[in-house]
Order: C-alpha cells, then structure tokens, then sequence
C-alpha cells in the first residue's frame, strides 16, 4: 500500500489520508470544496462547490498518477438532492468516461459543505 499526499489538494482535517494505493487502485477520501491554500470554503453555491471538490480530487489522481479517465467508481454526497441537476451539469463534464457511481442526500457535510465526492479509479 502507498499512502498518496499531495499539497495541491486540502490537507485531511481528521485522522485519514488522501489517498491510497492499493492491489492496483487508488481509493480517495472524499473531497469538499476547500479551497487547498486556506483550508476554508469559498465557493458559494451547488455549482462552484461541486467545482472545487473535483479539483480536489483531480489534484489527488494526478499526485497518484492517473487521471478522471481511469475513474471506475464514485461516491457523491449531496447536503440536498435538490442539487442533483445542477451537481450533474458539473460532474459530467469531468467524468466523460461515465464511471459507476451512487449519489444520495446526506443530513450534514463537513464544515456545511454542499458536496462531496470520492473515487476509485485504476492505477495502471
């Protein structure tokens, strides 16, 4: 196993990694929409959230050496699934190769986060 950190991605705010590669896979935490550099969201809104947490997670593959196009699996956290349309017009714009994936409303995110995702891709 390799524990994957990166700088460019929010640090973990609780006892977890990143990442992890592992038999072949990176297995990500999940991403807010922090903002890497102060560790705070700034994004406002279903849109702009959804935006930076899969720049987040863009940031972990990368660090891993794969990519959104090796993504087999996602797991999307909505604060409401109102959002769903909206957090859809996001997400597939990044995930063109149609990954796996549940989505579902949660009671709270982290730091009221409006989203959150996770990932599982191949690590070639």
């Amino acid at each position: 196993m390799k524990t994957i950190e990166t700088k460019t991605a929010p640090a973990a705010i609780g006892p977890y990694s990143q990442g992890i590669v592992a038999n072949g896979f990176l297995f990500t935490s999940g991403q807010i929409p922090l903002n890497p550099q102060t560790g705070t969201i700034e994004a406002e809104g279903i849109e702009a959230q959804t935006e930076q947490a899969i720049k987040n997670l863009g940031e972990i593959l990368k660090a891993a050496g794969t990519d959104f196009s090796k993504v087999v699996k996602t797991t999307c956290f909505l604060a409401n699934i109102s959002d769903f349309t909206a957090f859809n017009a996001v997400y597939e714009k990044y995930f063109v190769s149609k990954p796996a994936r549940s989505c579902f409303e949660v009671a709270a995110l982290p730091k009221n986060a409006l989203v959150e995702i996770e990932a599982v891709a191949v690590k070639d």
